[in-house]
């Protein structure tokens, strides 16, 4: 038996990742956190809470909710922020798994709202890590992101590469919280691992990621935006296999590295029990192309706009994952085409267009 905490079950890969464990390890008690905040529509959040069997009118706040679908499965409204009961949390139900989901995303919105990300993000975050120090659980997971390589070049992105150039005030959270949860790998001896996430898409997407937007627009007639002029090259990673690496990696706590070179430091692992992984395809593909599939598998045609890139963006992303491969024999494979297709044959049933 193992208690786990997933925080950000609400959101998109957190959904996933509960339904997933929930469904498949009934010897795991799990446990989702979320504030369900109005960044994106929150009708969609609780979309996903009541497919995961979370009844909406019986939410309120710090109460938890018993799911009527998964009997191993509980759900609590709670905000990252609130450190008295983040702690008490933590205190009370002794996770042995903790896998950190829930933040403020989105580059171009950290422009607009930067407090936001630093409340999230970083306070947020700083509550996760004190709830470990004072419990202590078998393994940390946190989700990083691709925004961290910022004025990286070098293709494919290398958790071997160093990441001091970031973007976008989000980019810089997500490297923030890298070091954060390092510091306390090393005072407190907490196994943490670091995910950089790559472009992830699928059913239940966010409705601000490019794939979202643009089938609405299609399905609407309104004009799409294609940055960089259409040029964006993209490392899409279907959410199955995201939640696939992170299923692997719940039972491969990391331990320290005794043959850490300090005098050759390798970012993506350190003497202490830390290390970071990329989750992504492999196979970046132009935006453009997206649209392609998309108006495809809609049968409409896209009205385009190309536009410069914006501020903050990059104009690609690959992710080298040869280390997560080594670490647990599994690398994300889903093909766009079928990817998209998965996409929008949700997308179409659940908005009924």
């Amino acid at each position: 038996m193992k208690k786990i905490l997933i925080t950000g079950t609400a959101g998109f890969i957190g959904f996933h990742l509960a339904e997933r464990l929930a469904l498949k390890f009934p010897n795991y008690e799990i446990i989702g956190l979320d504030n369900i905040n109005d960044y994106y529509d929150v009708n969609l959040k609780f979309g996903r809470l009541t497919e995961s069997g979370i009844n909406k009118n019986s939410i309120s706040y710090n109460k938890p909710i018993q799911s009527k679908k998964h009997p191993n499965y509980r759900f609590i409204k709670l905000n990252l922020e609130d450190r008295e009961n983040i702690l008490s949390l933590f205190s009370k139900e002794k996770f042995n798994v903790v896998i950190h989901l829930a933040a403020q995303a989105g580059v171009r919105y950290s422009l607009r709202n930067p407090y936001i990300y630093i409340d999230s993000n970083i306070t947020g975050f700083l509550n996760i890590l004190e709830g470990c120090r004072h419990n202590l659980p078998e393994h940390l997971l946190f989700a990083s992101s691709s925004s961290v390589y910022g004025a990286n070049r070098k293709m494919p992105f290398s958790v071997h590469d160093h990441t001091d150039h970031p973007l976008s005030l989000y980019g810089a959270t997500k490297k923030a919280n890298e070091l954060m949860a390092h510091a306390y790998s090393n005072l407190f001896d907490i196994p943490s691992t670091g995910l950089r996430f790559f472009t992830v898409y699928g059913p239940w997407g966010r409705p601000d990621m490019s794939m979202f937007l643009f089938a609405r627009a299609i399905i609407e007639g309104k004009p799409i935006e294609l940055f960089n002029y259409g040029r964006m090259k993209r490392d899409f990673t279907y959410i199955d296999d995201v939640v696939e690496a992170m299923v692997r990696l719940i039972d491969r706590p990391l331990q320290k590295n005794e043959t850490w070179n300090a005098s050759e430091t390798d970012p993506a692992s350190s003497f202490c029990p830390y290390r970071i992984f990329n989750i992504g395809n492999n196979s970046p593909v132009e935006v453009s192309y997206v649209v392609e599939l998309i108006e495809r598998f809609l049968n409409r045609k896209a009205e385009k706009n190309l536009v410069p890139i914006q501020p903050g963006d990059v104009p690609a992303t690959m992710a080298n994952v040869n280390e997560l491969w080594d670490f647990i024999c599994f690398k994300p494979s889903t093909k766009i085409e079928d990817g998209v297709k998965n996409f929008i044959s949700w997308f179409t049933e659940y908005y009924r267009m």
